[in-house]
């Protein structure tokens, strides 16, 4: 799936437009390197993120810009009910383009196919760029896990999505 990716700030790079395509263990060495850098202390460790992509039930995909620089990284866990997102993460030199957007939604709708009756998620309460887009996507708040996030101890919004409602 190629996607436009609307919203690309004044004065972008040109390349806006994003291959959304499943991950496979050959994008280690990129996720790795994003997820210390967007995550810092809190990142997955390499043999996580192995597990992550291969694991039962998993569904992650990356965007990749027209060069084939892998630049986003998203994943979702399905348990015949629910469909859990388990991370979303854009390089920070191509955030705020709508890549983040871009991945979810195509995990949202590969969710819908599956069966998922509801899209749950965790975000840090400081986090208000993924606030702000679960938001715009009709996430709602359920409740605040305080000390969710380790070794930071950095509380997080819980929230919900029917994908039954459109």
């Amino acid at each position: 799936m190629t996607a436009a990716v609307p919203g690309a700030p004044a004065g972008a790079p040109a390349g806006d437009a994003v291959t959304v395509r499943p991950l496979t263990v050959d994008d280690l060495p990129a996720l790795v390197r994003m997820e210390g850098e967007l995550f810092g202390p809190g990142a997955w460790s390499r043999e996580s993120l192995r597990e992550e992509i291969r694991g039962p039930g998993r569904t992650y995909v990356g965007a990749v810009l027209p060069g084939g620089r892998l630049v986003g990284y998203a994943g979702t866990w399905f348990d015949g009910f629910d469909v859990q997102v388990m991370t979303v993460g854009t390089d920070a030199a191509h955030q705020g383009r709508g890549i983040g957007r871009a991945m979810l939604v195509h995990l949202l709708d590969a969710a819908r196919t599956t069966g998922a009756e509801s899209a749950l998620l965790e975000v840090r309460v400081d986090n208000d760029a993924a606030i702000h887009l679960y938001e715009a996507l009709g996430f709602t708040r359920l409740g605040r896990r305080r000390g969710y996030y380790q070794p930071e101890n950095a509380d997080a919004w819980t929230m919900r999505l029917d994908l039954r409602a459109r």
